[in-house]
């Protein structure tokens, strides 16, 4: 779903660098898309321990989002150096 999500202002990996351009948004959203199917793997297994519910949830999660704004703004600087 999210990975052929179309540019807008609603739903999506919105950074300043994904809505400028829609090559860096499909960019970002293809990967995102592939990382966040990981993250729901990784919270499903993390349901089984429950004690390191913070480990199997919100540090991947913010990591995932973390790396993409990153990966975003490499791929925006990319395009602009084209």
């Amino acid at each position: 779903l999210l990975e052929n999500a179309k540019r807008n202002w609603f739903i999506g990996i919105r950074t300043p660098w994904t809505l400028s351009s829609e090559d860096v948004w499909n960019r970002t959203h293809k990967i995102g898309g592939k990382l966040f199917k990981v993250l729901g793997l990784v919270v499903i297994f993390g349901i089984f321990f429950q004690k390191y519910v913070l480990f199997f949830f919100l540090v991947p999660l913010l990591l995932v989002a973390g790396y993409l704004v990153v990966y975003s703004y490499f791929e925006y600087q990319k395009e602009i150096q084209k």
